[in-house]
Parts: C-alpha cells; sequence; structure tokens
C-alpha cells in the first residue's frame, strides 16, 4: 500500500483503538515510529496522544473523532512521507491492531455479552443521556 492510503487508515484506527485495551500497545507503536524518525518528539507524541484519548474521553462525539482522526491521519501521512520504509511496518501493525479487535480487543477479566443499539430523539431544551458503560454526570 501506499503511504498515505496506510496513514489515513492508521489515523481511523488510532482513534477508534481509545476505546479498547488495545489502546495502550497502540499508542506505544506509534511513538515507536516517531522515535525512529524524529527522537526528540517521541516524548511530545506520546503526550500528545494520552491528551487525545482524556479529550475524546471528556467530549466524545462524532465531530470530535473525525476532527482528531483527520488530524493523526495528517501527522502520520507526514511522517511516513518522511520515512517511506516505515510505511510496511505501520501496515503491520494496523494488521495486528485490527485482529486484535476482531477478536474482542478485551483484558481476559472482561466479559461483553449482546451488543446494544442506543437511538434518542430531543427537543426544545430536552436533553438525553446515553450510554453504553459508565457514565458520570455533573450539572451546575
Amino acid at each position: 500500500m501506499d503511504p498515505i492510503t496506510v496513514a489515513g487508515l492508521a489515523g481511523t484506527a488510532l482513534v477508534g483503538a481509545m476505546a479498547t485495551d488495545a489502546w495502550q500497545q497502540t499508542r506505544d507503536g506509534v511513538v515507536s515510529l516517531w522515535r525512529r524518525v524524529h527522537p526528540e518528539r517521541a516524548q511530545e507524541v506520546g503526550q500528545e496522544l494520552m491528551q487525545l484519548r482524556s479529550i475524546v474521553d471528556e467530549r466524545g462525539n462524532a465531530e470530535v473523532e473525525a476532527a482528531m482522526t483527520q488530524l493523526w491521519q495528517l501527522r502520520l501521512r507526514d511522517l511516513l512521507l518522511a520515512d517511506p520504509a516505515l510505511t510496511a511496518e505501520l501496515t503491520a501493525q494496523l494488521a495486528r491492531l485490527t485482529e486484535e479487535i476482531a477478536a474482542g480487543g478485551t483484558s481476559p477479566d472482561a466479559q461483553v455479552v449482546g451488543s446494544q443499539h442506543l437511538e434518542a430523539h430531543a427537543s426544545g431544551s430536552g436533553r438525553v443521556y446515553q450510554a453504553a458503560r459508565d457514565m458520570t454526570i455533573t450539572e451546575g
């Protein structure tokens, strides 16, 4: 695959991995790529990825995730264009991540049963709160 396609897929997978047990491994893999091309920026990239996860956790909606996906697609594209040899490595990491998420991507302690479909409609000043897992709502 060409670097631009791989970067697009990897950026999407990176943001998608935040909600899985594969996140730490994914983050570490991205940091290791930076360490090879721009070692002076590797630690900063790791911190940015942790910040990304907290931003999406706090304000997680489709628009935020789409913006973060585009940002990391561009960053990964630039990295691969700076060192095209990394394309094969990132492709392999992407394949491992996809397999892990497809296999459940959960820790041995976790058990997933069934599936959920959430849908809500609000009008006027109505509010909707939905969660497929834990939710904390704090209103002033």
